[in-house]
């Protein structure tokens, strides 16, 4: 690990304080290769200095490429600081890396403008790393961090196909980004991405015959998948335009009256699930369905990762 204890805890409590180079420095760490160690002690001692997260709103966003999510989050985050209530939000975006080089343009740096000096806002570019679902695998571990300074966390995907869906799973509300004339109704029919969404967002309405045209048949569409939603309700479409800042105040109204926490439980199952397979396979997931483990509700991540990765280690070494 590259920081002393007594670093650690003076830049977590820099980073509280709204000092974005100290937060900057924890998430590059957090960033590295086998940085699970660091991980671990990272947590502990937030815990200890009373960082949570559990207060704060983690909201997804994704949707295909041009469909204008960075210029979206950028209208947002203007909106967020005309509210006079001193909270603070991070933005998490994620862009594609090359299959070449494996690099990153990291372009929502340049599309996406935000006060340099205004401490209510963070904003940090990822790559994706070639991961499937428009994440990459640190973005969750990131996110936990973030929940813990920010009163709301804002995570933008990579351009997306028709099934990748990751974001969600993290993510208390996530909201699919669609264009008017983006695709015809079949499109709009198809499962998996359209089933996922809490809420869909139908940006660039710049043109009202275009914009109300796909916002019907959208909204009309959905009714279609109402049997597949939770208690039968449609999840609602929000029509929205950067360039005449239709619907973004109304857009964050409703995104800052949702509640945090609900998912926080199945989330952590589902990156654990998701790491495990990563590190050992379907075998790794065999073994950790079918072994006894004593895993506790107020375990933290690393508390379960431990105790799943050394149930795996010793299977493995006796199955030799």
């Amino acid at each position: 690990m590259r920081f002393a204890e007594p670093e650690l805890k003076a830049l977590i409590q820099e980073a509280g304080a709204g000092e974005k180079f100290p937060l900057s420095k924890l998430i590059t760490e957090l960033e590295r290769p086998n940085s699970i160690e660091f991980r671990r002690l990272l947590f502990r001692e937030l815990g200890k200095l009373g960082y949570s997260g559990k207060d704060s709103l983690t909201i997804g966003l994704t949707g295909t490429p041009g469909a204008g999510k960075s210029s979206l989050l950028g209208e947002l985050s203007t909106e967020f600081l005309k509210i006079p209530n001193g909270k603070k939000m991070a933005v998490v975006a994620i862009d594609p890396s090359s299959h070449i080089s494996g690099g990153s343009l990291l372009g929502d740096r340049t599309r996406l403008t935000l006060p340099t000096r205004e401490k209510r806002i963070y904003f940090r570019s990822q790559p994706s790393q070639l991961e499937l679902g428009g994440v990459n695998p640190y973005t969750y571990h990131v996110i936990r961090l973030l929940r813990c300074f920010f009163d709301v966390v804002f995570v933008e995907t990579v351009g997306i196909g028709q099934s990748e869906i990751e974001v969600s799973k993290f993510s208390d509300i996530s909201f699919l980004v669609m264009v008017p004339l983006g695709g015809d109704q079949i499109q709009f029919m198809k499962s998996g991405i359209m089933e996922v969404p809490d809420a869909f967002i139908l940006n660039k309405c710049d043109e009202e015959t275009l914009a109300q045209s796909s916002y019907h048949t959208l909204t009309h569409t959905l009714e279609f998948l109402r049997d597949l939603t939770p208690g039968g309700k449609v999840p609602p479409v929000f029509m929205t335009s950067v360039k005449t800042k239709r619907g973004i105040k109304e857009l964050l109204e409703y995104m800052l009256s949702q509640k945090p926490g609900e998912k926080r439980e199945s989330e952590m199952d589902l990156q654990i699930r998701k790491w495990i397979k990563n590190e050992y396979g379907n075998l790794g997931l065999r073994i950790l369905d079918h072994s006894k483990l004593d895993l506790l509700p107020t375990d933290s991540f690393e508390d379960r990762e431990q105790k799943i990765v050394s149930q795996i280690q010793s299977e493995i070494r006796n199955s030799i």
